[in-house]
């Protein structure tokens, strides 16, 4: 899994028109923060193997940014377009996004996800500090 993770002033992602994928939200819905942090996900082939796992690793790394930039607000938005060589089916991005949202909310956070499966208007203003841009591989 690789995550890029935004901290921003605000974010709003706005379902637009349905994907090719036969996995997606049924009623997409807008998403908006203010001072957060906004994760671009991208599920790996790899991931496949334990996505129970792969969602413990992305909760711990996510926990940790946001505890280092006092964030608590935040948006988890898929993103298959992160350099991905071989993405994972779409079944499993979205079991392993919504198990990472289980367990971040689990531990008090306020988390959203922009509708899966969808081409969505996005609207990000973000920060510009030195841990305002995060990349990681999960």
């Amino acid at each position: 899994m690789r995550v890029l993770i935004w901290h921003v002033d605000a974010f709003t992602a706005e379902p637009t028109e349905r994907g090719r994928s036969k996995v997606a939200d049924a009623t997409p819905q807008t998403v908006h923060i203010t001072d957060g942090l906004v994760v671009f996900a991208a599920v790996e082939k790899a991931d496949e193997a334990d996505p129970e796992a792969t969602a413990e690793r992305a909760t711990e790394t996510i926990i940790e940014v946001a505890k280092q930039l006092g964030a608590h607000d935040i948006v988890l938005h898929s993103f298959a377009h992160l350099f991905v060589e071989q993405l994972s089916t779409p079944a499993t991005a979205q079991h392993v996004l919504n198990r990472t949202q289980s367990l971040l909310e689990a531990q008090g956070y306020a988390v959203q996800q922009s509708a899966f499966g969808w081409f969505n208007k996005l609207e990000l203003l973000a920060k510009g500090h030195p841990l305002s841009r995060v990349a990681r591989q999960i």
